[in-house]
């Protein structure tokens, strides 16, 4: 089990189910074979995650994600920087639900910290699959 600790930077805290988004992320750690170790997930706004775009990946944009990986052996753990504006941007773009987004995106990073990656097409459609495929674990109408 994951031990799964979730933070609000320079934002106003929100409702979010943590034990059902804790759940999921066990389930999909187990099915991937590994071990869960501490997770943090981050909430924040763009100008926040574009500060760490910037310092640590030396990006200068926008991006819903950032994945620090501090996994080690089979124990999966590291931090997800996750901006509430591209959630909130991208659940309108792609006609979808906040919450619905907002899950996407923790599992993205879930993904990211198992050793998936999204550089190539091939690995974007894998990682679209698993996204799919965990988001159908997810009961939305408890929320």
């Amino acid at each position: 089990m994951c031990n799964l600790e979730i933070f609000f930077e320079e934002l106003q805290p929100f409702n979010i189910n943590r034990d059902i988004i804790e759940s999921v992320i066990n389930k999909i750690i187990l099915n991937e074979l590994k071990e869960g170790g501490s997770i943090s997930v981050i909430f924040c706004h763009d100008d926040y995650l574009l500060d760490i775009n910037k310092q640590y990946l030396n990006h200068n944009y926008f991006t819903d994600i950032i994945t620090f990986d501090y996994t080690e052996n089979e124990i999966i753990g590291g931090d997800l920087f996750i901006s509430v504006d591209r959630l909130k941007e991208n659940a309108k773009k792609y006609d979808t639900e906040f919450i619905i987004e907002l899950y996407r995106v923790v599992f993205h990073g879930i993904l990211h910290l198992l050793g998936y990656n999204d550089k190539t097409n091939d690995e974007k459609v894998i990682m679209k699959e698993k996204e799919n495929h965990y988001l159908k674990e997810v009961d939305f109408s408890l929320f």
